[in-house]
């Protein structure tokens, strides 16, 4: 009988396994907020704390947000001359309670990625447009369009909204959820009220405005600053 011998196993040793290590996640941005008016620059910091977005005070020029706050646009500027494009700092937000098409202008080619009217920058969307400017992306506001649009000069949008007195609170929340594409009954669940009722807003801000449909208000709206 022949002996057979069976060659042992051969034993694999696995290699050691590396430790994965997670992907760490994009850092946030860091905010830090410039103005000539310290009212107006904690008001917007208060404003940043409720979205989640807790603003810095040492510089970080290449992750800094840079949020300027002014009675105008070209006063906020004026507020980060120093931090303007060539002193290595980024001008990406501008908040002013006055508009005008030359100030949005002179914002743009400042580095500016967002322009924000004072009376619409809640919270959510000063977040919002420090998180765009974050990504390197643009945001503009309705006003800030209308600026734009608008090849003749014309007064500012502070003057022209005194057309908004034309209008109640909700009816002007109504116009700007329009322009934002909501129908009624997105607009209702908003606004926490009945589909009927927005119906009516709707209704009388048109008479108001003296304008045939849903389109032409909106239109209207932005054309003359009520949004």
């Amino acid at each position: 009988m022949i002996a057979t011998t069976t060659a042992p196993a051969a034993r694999t040793t696995a290699p050691a396994t590396a430790v994965a290590t997670a992907a760490r996640p994009a850092a946030g941005p860091r905010v830090r907020v410039r103005s000539n008016d310290a009212a107006a620059r904690a008001g917007v910091e208060a404003k940043l704390v409720v979205a989640g977005l807790r603003p810095v005070h040492v510089p970080d020029p290449s992750r800094d947000v840079l949020v300027a706050v002014g009675d105008t646009v070209e006063g906020a500027i004026e507020a980060c001359r120093p931090a303007l494009p060539g002193s290595g700092e980024r001008l990406l937000v501008v908040v002013a309670d006055v508009l005008s098409r030359h100030g949005v202008l002179r914002a743009l080619k400042a580095g500016a990625r967002a322009v924000l009217l004072s009376a619409e920058a809640t919270p959510t969307r000063l977040a919002a447009a420090v998180h765009s400017a974050h990504r390197g992306e643009g945001r503009l506001s309705h006003p800030v369009l209308a600026c734009l649009l608008n090849a003749s000069p014309e007064p500012t949008i502070r003057e022209r909204r005194s057309g908004s007195s034309l209008l109640t609170d909700r009816q002007i929340e109504v116009l700007r959820l329009m322009a934002d594409g909501h129908g009624n009954e997105a607009i209702a669940r908003t606004l926490s009220c009945s589909k009927h009722t927005v119906k009516n807003v709707i209704y009388e801000l048109m008479g108001r405005l003296q304008v045939h449909n849903r389109a032409h208000a909106v239109a209207h709206a932005v054309r003359t600053g009520l949004i």
